[in-house]
């Protein structure tokens, strides 16, 4: 299945049915009056959040969502049929976007949230609403109340714990595989990830999501590399592992670089918990090791985890470490869980 996090497509409402314009003729009724039916009110546009969705692939070959108008009233004061409300199905952590991209409609967090976008056109009045005591025989209908409709964006931020960042080839998607149940794809070259992956993490009687995603460079808020796009999908991670390569030239610069990203970007990515970890140590003396895990120690104020996604030695304790954030969060949770204020 093809990953797609990004959409955008348009939508419009029912509008609502013509009223009738019609007269009572049956035999022997004296002065039979008006009987014209109301219009049927138009169908809505309802978005739905639903499991069993991690992409928005289907939203680039059917673009065009149009509810169906209501049917027009009839004779004998019968109100048109209401046209049908067009539920959309979308993944978990989609948001609706307005065309400019400047204001969220709509914010999917959880299975089975519905919203109504778009309220279909209520149905015209027939004739038989017209009628007063000056006003015997009124010809007057209402043509129903027009859809709406507009452009929108659909934008599918990944729901996981634990975010996995650093730079490419930092071996994340060796790592996501070792310790979930992932197939990501691992090459011996940089952005061998190319979009997001997920793999359930199952540790200590504890299960949780890990996300994977491309790797940043320097630059990549002003669109270097593949960019700081797939960022949005760690907005709503609980902790950050952030993998150095214990390979690199200067570990401490290529921390650097990433928080560098991190903070240009912004949308509180900068303010999670992190956890650092030199990874690929197995390729490493113990030596060597010790004087890198000194030098990003002292740039990243915490002492960093060494580990290897290829042996998996050494991701224990990595892992012991976000099981120990996800709870104290959790916990932090639970106390202001009944928490309010006066207004």
């Amino acid at each position: 299945m093809h990953f797609l996090d990004q959409a955008k497509i348009f939508v419009r409402s029912g509008a609502g049915g013509p009223g009738a314009v019609s007269f009572r003729r049956e035999k022997y009724i004296e002065y039979g009056g008006p009987n014209g039916g109301n219009g049927g009110k138009g169908g809505d546009i309802i978005f739905e959040a639903v499991e069993g969705l991690n992409t928005l692939i289907d939203f680039r070959y059917t673009q065009h969502f149009k509810a169906p108008r209501g049917r027009g009233g009839a004779g004998q004061n019968q109100t048109g049929a209401g046209g049908d409300d067009l539920v959309i199905k979308v993944p978990v952590g989609t948001q609706i976007l307005s065309e400019d991209k400047e204001h969220v409609l709509a914010d999917f967090t959880e299975a089975g949230q519905k919203i109504i976008l778009l309220r279909g056109g209520d149905g015209g009045r027939g004739n038989a609403s017209y009628k007063t005591s000056t006003n015997r025989a009124p010809r007057q209908h209402g043509t129903g109340w027009p859809a709406e409709e507009m452009w929108v964006w659909l934008r599918l931020k990944l729901l996981a714990d634990v975010g996995l960042v650093g730079l490419p080839n930092a071996g994340k998607s060796t790592l996501l595989n070792a310790v979930t149940n992932a197939n990501a794809k691992v090459g011996a070259y940089p952005f061998t990830t190319i979009h997001p992956q997920l793999g359930v993490v199952q540790h200590r009687s504890r299960e949780f999501v890990m996300a994977d995603i491309p790797g940043l460079i320097e630059g990549a808020a002003e669109g270097a590399g593949i960019g700081d796009r797939f960022l949005g999908h760690v907005e709503r991670c609980r902790v950050l592992l952030h993998l150095v390569d214990a390979n690199s030239e200067d570990v401490a610069e290529a921390y650097r670089i990433v928080r560098g990203e991190l903070d240009a970007y912004g949308a509180g990515l900068e303010d999670k918990p992190e956890i650092v970890a030199l990874n690929k140590a197995d390729t490493l003396d113990d030596e060597l090791l010790d004087a890198l895990t000194a030098e990003l120690e002292a740039e990243c104020g915490q002492k960093p985890f060494r580990l290897s996604g290829a042996t998996g030695d050494g991701a224990a304790p990595v892992l012991d470490a976000i099981v120990g954030h996800l709870a104290a969060q959790a916990d932090v949770g639970e106390e202001h869980e009944g928490d309010w204020s006066p207004l």
